[in-house]
């Protein structure tokens, strides 16, 4: 039984949402993970990786489509992909460092904001003078 035309259509859009879901995952992913890392742990969080993903986008799918995963759905989702990390993925992964950069250092400045008179009270409760 086929089905109507604006399923088949809705079927096409949330595959493509699903696949550029995965890949700013993916970026999300590559920006937390970095480069130098042990390789036994590359493949750990790789295996980890995919099988997050699978569930997040068949979720996705579940509730945008319910599930239909006929062979198209996955062509569609690897054409998102390689769509957006042909076009989309350089530049979300520089804003992504660049935001990153910024909140460690807003983070790191307000720590430092913090601890310098938490610092100096404890310097003057430990150094009294009798």
């Amino acid at each position: 039984m086929p089905l109507e035309l604006n399923m088949q259509i809705n079927l096409v859009i949330y595959s493509l949402v699903g696949g550029f879901i995965a890949g700013i995952l993916f970026d999300i992913y590559r920006g937390i993970r970095g480069i130098n890392s042990i390789k036994i742990l590359i493949i750990i969080e790789d295996i980890l990786f995919c099988i997050l993903i699978a569930l997040i986008v068949f979720t996705f799918l579940l509730y945008t489509n319910y599930a239909f995963l006929t062979p198209y759905v996955y062509a569609f989702i690897i054409i998102a992909i390689l769509l957006y990390f042909r076009f989309i993925s350089k530049y979300f992964y520089v804003s992504e460092l660049v935001v990153f950069k910024i909140f460690c250092k807003s983070i790191r400045v307000l720590l430092k904001n913090v601890w310098y008179p938490l610092k100096i009270i404890a310097y003057k409760i430990t150094d009294r003078r009798k």
